[in-house]
């Protein structure tokens, strides 16, 4: 068992608890940038564009993870950011700016107009800010189709190449550095999520998380504290967006629907709410899944001669898995690894209860 104590406030919001927690995590890191040589060596770069999409919605889960998870403020509208981070990199890169300078761009352009949408929303609670949320993600479609001159409408928009000093970046061309750049912009998020969680401002969106009335009375400015993390989480999911529209090349009216997402919050929920490696863990699960069907009806056709196409195969079994985490592991899979790891560290003085949240909070709620 390991103690770890803190003496001081730098202990407290260090990037590592201990050295060890640093040494896997470094190695994480080195495996992320071997991957590429290995799938260079097979020749494969199929698995290495699965593997770069993944970390695309991984990205775009901390972006709703940060509102969502840390805040409090439930969201089925994050697609609608995706949309608008991915169609203005691409009207600004057509516009003549150089995409270092057009990415960030479409990422802040997806904030403000999330600030601007969050102010009269976030005066609803629970349910009802979730059905605005929806109204909005199920409203982006047409206003795409309606902003058809700078959109392409129905026809659809071709996102230009990466085009960095020189270097042209293009997922098929060269998926190799596709995948270091989309890996770069993950670990500069990481790091900027990081540090707003350990700063006061993190510390006041789980404060609002928690109780949006203890909160008001240790003097946390909600409208603020909700605005700011609307505008975080809308910028994120916008760069997100900007990075998916370049790896799908072409995108349309349909691209960023609905069901888009439904899917970013049925990450966060199954990956864990709260925790940062919750959006990574649950966009794993979403790009093993896909895959593992596809590979499964072939294996079925080439091995015992069986063709298997169930309609809606796919969403049916991420339903499946949904209910089955809230009902058995609300905390999702990192806080099941949680559990484990604690588990082993602690035996044989484990208790179940350690992790049960106190709900008594919610009664002071009742006033609003």
């Amino acid at each position: 068992m390991r103690f770890v104590f803190k003496t001081s406030y730098d202990a407290d919001i260090n990037w590592f608890k201990h050295k060890t927690q640093a040494f896997w995590y470094f190695l994480l890191f080195g495996l992320m940038m071997a991957i590429p040589l290995y799938f260079h060596f097979l020749s494969d770069p199929y698995l290495l564009g699965e593997i770069t999409s993944v970390m695309i919605f991984a990205i775009a889960a901390m972006g709703l993870m940060l509102l969502t998870g840390h805040t409090g403020l439930p969201s089925l509208g994050h697609a609608t950011f995706m949309a608008l981070g991915c169609y203005m990199n691409v009207i600004y890169l057509n516009a003549g700016l150089p995409w270092l300078l057009a990415f960030p761009l479409a990422g802040l352009t997806a904030g403000f107009v999330g600030t601007l949408i969050a102010l009269p929303v976030l005066r609803l609670h629970g349910v009802y800010l979730a059905l605005a949320t929806l109204a909005m993600s199920i409203l982006t479609g047409d206003f795409i189709v309606l902003l058809e001159p700078w959109t392409g409408g129905i026809s659809g928009l071709a996102v230009p190449d990466i085009s960095i000093f020189g270097l042209e970046i293009n997922k098929y061309a060269n998926p190799y550095l596709f995948y270091y750049l989309v890996l770069v912009v993950a670990l500069l998020i990481i790091m900027a999520y990081r540090n707003i969680l350990r700063a006061p401002m993190g510390r006041s969106f789980t404060a609002v998380r928690d109780s949006e009335i203890s909160a008001q009375a240790m003097g946390i400015n909600l409208t603020m504290t909700k605005s700011s993390s609307f505008f975080l989480s809308a910028t994120t999911a916008g760069l997100a967006g900007a990075l998916f529209g370049h790896s799908a090349g072409y995108v349309t009216n349909e691209t960023f629907d609905v069901v888009m997402s439904i899917t970013l919050l049925m990450m966060i929920v199954i990956g864990g709410l709260g925790f940062i490696h919750g959006a990574f863990f649950g966009a794993i699960v979403f790009g093993i899944i896909p895959v593992a069907i596809a590979n499964g009806r072939s294996l079925l056709q080439t091995s015992f001669g069986i063709n298997v196409h169930i309609p809606g195969l796919e969403n049916g079994l991420f339903a499946v898995i949904l209910i089955a985490f809230i009902l058995f592991e609300p905390m999702g899979l990192y806080g099941r690894w949680l559990k484990v790891r604690t588990y082993f560290e602690l035996f044989p003085f484990y208790r179940k209860d350690m992790f049960r949240r106190q709900k008594s909070y919610l009664k002071t709620e009742r006033v609003q």
